[in-house]
């Protein structure tokens, strides 16, 4: 939730002037405004920070509305014997962003909120630690794999865009090595790695002529046009990946969070190389701003539709959105519909597994995304590709604005990514079932291939990457490769060939190394 109360108030900050001719501007504000009023019940003390309510395991076990909810949900703090320095600091920038952005409207409100994030950059610089080692219930979904050291200075860059204090851009050049901002060179920008966000936010200072020692914000500089370089994959052998449809693509989990985030890097970026009249150096040349901002407005496009599925990634936009997406409220019918109380497995039974579309269209929401090969399944059981979360949008909101400042629409007039020559075959996979076993965790991965093509698919071979466990339904021809089974010679137009694993991993990428059609 920090995190998208931190990308919100750096939206609004940027194009905040664009989601006024929007009429859009309040909304924002209000949306920010409802984050920053719980992170201040959610720190009562200096060193106190109230983390987060509920269990993972006990809040999964059940599919319910909200209003049916009978759960009992305990709360989780970090302290300073119990330390969270990464939580802590996310907390901090965030609310140092938004005020900011309450500056004007609600200056009691905005020094209200420096002085939190005042006092909670304190006490995550004092009591350093991992918010996952003190609040472990939050490792099973959300584990800090970057540990705190990024929000550290995530949180002394926002905080010295809030007060202009100069400790807190010293903070950030004295601890320029020491905390990797300018040791680390990302290719992914998230809520759990801000590496790139505060080497792009020390670049603005930079580009600005604020704060002091222009040497080590030139270094921490190098390292936002890595991760420029590597979104236009003009990095030699150090890029981002993407989709044969043009997709930004960096893991089968929620991969558009990482779409959205990187699209918010380079629009900003473009704009402050614009504003300084200066270019991105890349590996294989000079860049101009342009170049970046049409490459965020193609991951836009590519979100609303433009793409080989022609499939809307934000539901309730356009004629083709997910129907069935992983959400409690969304697939469940309206209380004010029928108030009849539903049982906590109950959901489960009666709507989770409900064929038809949600009862309840929740508008706006960006879901997981598609995989490898632009395909996605439309399933409320596969949690990776349908399932959304605030921190896609968040990014989104700020992108959206300065494409309403181009007055474009998603059919860009931009060149459009090329359909994927394999999209005569369509590739479903979900995670169909998991367990406990002795302690250990297993998952259970259903594939299907489809021929969508009007001919024969005569030989096939996949290659499975991060396979940890046993496959059925294929033969294998070579390290990670497959072919059909024994039993299967050719695959005819609009039918399907189905085949599972079982492991303690996440999805394995699948891929189609070569196909041939008679």
């Amino acid at each position: 939730m920090a995190f998208t109360i931190t990308m919100l108030s750096w939206s609004v900050l940027e194009y905040g002037h664009y989601m006024r001719m929007a009429g859009e501007y309040g909304h924002a504000l209000q949306a920010i405004k409802w984050g920053t009023d719980y992170f201040i019940k959610a720190h009562p003390q200096p060193n106190i920070l109230w983390g987060e309510v509920g269990d993972g395991g006990s809040d999964h076990y059940c599919w319910q509305r909200p209003e049916d909810m009978t759960t009992s949900r305990r709360a989780y703090h970090i302290s300073e014997s119990n330390p969270g320095s990464d939580l802590a600091g996310e907390t901090a920038a965030a609310m140092a962003a938004a005020s900011i952005v309450f500056r004007h409207s609600r200056p009691s409100y905005s020094k209200l909120l420096v002085a939190h994030a005042e006092q909670l950059f304190q006490f995550a610089d004092t009591h350093r630690g991992r918010y996952d080692s003190s609040m472990k219930v939050a490792r099973m979904y959300y584990a800090s794999e970057s540990g705190y050291n990024d929000e550290l200075l995530w949180a002394a860059f926002w905080l010295y865009e809030a007060t202009a204090d100069e400790r807190y851009i010293n903070y950030a050049v004295d601890n320029a090595q020491n905390l990797g901002g300018t040791g680390w060179a990302m290719t992914e920008f998230s809520w759990d790695v801000k590496y790139a966000g505060l080497q792009v936010l020390a670049t603005k200072i930079l580009l600005q002529g604020r704060g002091s020692n222009a040497e080590v914000l030139k270094q921490y500089q190098s390292k936002a046009e890595f991760f420029m370089c590597a979104c236009l994959q003009k990095n030699q052998d150090k890029n981002i990946g993407r989709t044969s449809g043009g997709l930004i693509y960096k893991r089968a989990w929620n991969n558009m969070q990482y779409v959205t985030s990187a699209s918010f890097l380079m629009t900003v970026y473009s704009d402050y190389l614009s504003k300084s009249h200066q270019h991105l150096q890349c590996p294989t040349g000079q860049v101009g701003g342009n170049e970046l901002l049409n490459m965020a407005k193609s991951q836009v496009d590519y979100i609303l539709g433009n793409n080989p599925r022609g499939t809307s990634y934000m539901v309730g936009v356009g004629s083709n959105y997910p129907q069935k997406i992983h959400h409690r409220g969304a697939s469940i019918v309206s209380y004010k519909v029928d108030s009849s109380f539903i049982a906590c497995r109950m959901g489960y039974e009666t709507w989770f597994s409900y064929g038809s579309a949600d009862p309840n269209i929740h508008v706006g929401a960006v879901v997981g995304g598609p995989d490898e090969n632009d395909n996605y399944a439309d399933d409320r059981a596969d949690f990776e590709q349908s399932e959304p979360a605030t921190y896609n949008n968040a990014p989104l909101v700020g992108v959206l604005a300065r494409m309403y400042g181009l007055s474009t629409t998603y059919r860009s007039q931009h060149s459009t990514p090329a359909a994927s020559p394999l999209s005569r075959l369509y590739i479903s996979h979900i995670l169909t079932s998991s367990w406990n076993f002795e302690g250990r965790r297993y998952y259970r991965y259903e594939v299907n291939i489809k021929n969508n093509s009007p001919r024969m698919l005569q030989f096939l071979k996949l290659t499975v990457e991060g396979l940890k466990g046993p496959l059925w339904g294929l033969s294998k021809s070579g390290p990670a490769t497959f072919a059909f089974p024994p039993w299967l010679k050719a695959l005819a137009p609009q039918k399907s060939l189905v085949f599972v694993y079982i492991h303690q991993a996440p999805k394995a990428t699948i891929t189609v190394s070569t196909s041939v059609f008679d």
